[in-house]
């Protein structure tokens, strides 16, 4: 059965246009509830948190409503980050769990993701089902059964704790100074108070939402604002986190910035060494560094590759038995502690490494050297084709021709936007530049 209305990470798009409206969302909630209540049974409930957009406050109240016309309690945590739904779903005994975000998107978009029961994200084979109870029109419930709803004020209390708990006893962050960039999104409280109740001293950024203002000039997608603070205040490492806080970017003592691959290297490296790493091997997709494969290679230990999206790679790690893996973006998924996605745990990992080897975050966050890697997107207008041109085809056959035994080409449209990402590695940079610019020429010009 084919999807048609969830992407690679839930349903997604700009807030108060299809999808994302609030008759939509009252729909979905309504199919959602249908789909966990086909036993009939009473009692079921839904856990829903939020980040800190404008329109989460519609999106929630329409949800709420069409999970409660389907008989499911609803629980109400309100901004908490993308991991704690997943951790609050499993903790709480919940069916279902829902995150109101459009993650390191701007204010203006938003999106809905589901979980089932055990804290992961919902199957392909799930989130089709659900959009053909909603094609059919849920039924709904007898009047004596419509749920209930109430908001639960201790649920990021709770995640606060767990987060704690991911560190070896005893473990802390004393003498360590911390610049934590919140993107004025779900983690702005979450994120300041577990480094501090850790030891460590906090400069927080990106901790003054305002509905409008998420990802905006901060976070993960734009680390420059930390990594000048980290640099003006001598800070030993910048934490940048997104919208939801399921991904994160390093930044070391001399404003540099490092992305999940080397966060990745690292982790994988010590667990490897201590016997943690599964079957010794990572799970990354197609987009991280060729430069990353080769490093795992010299330590022993393997790259296993998926089509990019953290739900995919949470799918092959949970197929396999494997507990480490991630996305170059910085979607770091640790399944010991997560269930998707963690980038206040991530960091939390770095930084225990830091305290065990007493090394600077410049030396930990360098652990191979990419190879020369550009990425460029394409936006295309709603009807356009541009990689069936042609042209388009032609030229790409013509690309990976040249980089054959000097480097790899992906080109793929996002499942979240829509554009066309056109990636090339490659040793020699004058090529891998005009590659991508005349790829990238191609297919403008199909447009």
């Amino acid at each position: 059965m084919s999807r048609k209305l969830f992407g690679t990470d839930g349903v997604r798009g700009q807030a108060n246009s299809w999808p994302m409206t609030a008759e939509l969302a009252l729909k979905l909630g309504a199919a959602a509830g249908r789909y966990f209540r086909q036993d009939g049974k009473n009692g079921h409930r839904v856990v829903i948190g939020k980040d800190t957009r404008l329109s989460c406050y519609m999106l929630e109240n329409a949800l709420t409503a069409g999970l409660t016309s389907t008989g499911m309690n609803v629980l109400l945590l309100g901004p908490v980050p993308t991991p704690a739904v997943g951790f609050l779903t499993r903790s709480m005994r919940a069916d279902l769990g829902i995150m109101i975000s459009a993650s390191h998107n701007p204010a203006t978009d938003n999106g809905i993701k589901f979980f089932g029961p055990d804290g992961f994200k919902l199957s392909d084979e799930a989130e089709s089902e659900i959009e053909a109870i909603l094609a059919a029109e849920a039924q709904l419930a007898a009047p004596l059964e419509i749920g209930r709803a109430r908001r639960i004020d201790d649920g990021l209390g709770r995640y606060v704790e767990y987060a704690k708990t991911t560190l070896p006893r005893g473990a802390r962050l004393g003498g360590l100074k911390v610049v934590i960039d919140c993107a004025n999104g779900a983690a702005y409280k979450a994120a300041p108070e577990v480094l501090w109740e850790l030891g460590a001293e906090v400069i927080p950024l990106g901790v003054t939402p305002n509905g409008t203002n998420i990802n905006q000039g901060v976070g993960s997608t734009a680390p420059k604002t930390a990594a000048e603070t980290v640099v003006a205040h001598g800070a030993d490492l910048g934490i940048c986190l997104d919208g939801d806080a399921d991904r994160v970017i390093l930044i070391d003592e001399h404003g540099q910035v490092a992305d999940g691959d080397q966060l990745m290297a690292l982790l994988a490296a010590r667990w490897g060494a201590d016997g943690r790493l599964n079957a010794g091997t990572l799970v990354a997709t197609v987009m991280s560094n060729l430069g990353l494969e080769r490093f795992l290679q010299g330590q022993g230990l393997h790259l296993e590759r998926t089509a990019v999206g953290d739900r995919y790679v949470v799918e092959r790690m949970r197929a396999q038995g494997l507990n480490l893996g991630g996305e170059q973006s910085g979607h770091i998924v640790m399944t010991d502690y997560a269930t998707t996605g963690d980038g206040l745990i991530a960091g939390l990992q770095f930084l225990l490494a830091m305290a065990e080897t007493g090394q600077p975050a410049s030396a930990l966050t360098r652990q191979f050297e990419p190879v020369p890697q550009k990425l460029q997107n394409v936006r295309y207008a709603a009807g356009q084709v541009p990689m069936e041109a042609a042209s388009v085809v032609a030229a790409i056959a013509e690309a990976e021709a040249q980089l054959v035994g000097r480097g790899r080409l992906l080109i793929r449209k996002s499942g979240t936007e829509p554009l066309v990402r056109v990636m090339a590695e490659c040793e020699d940079p004058g090529l891998l530049d005009t590659i991508v610019a005349g790829l990238v020429a191609e297919i403008e010009a199909a447009l």
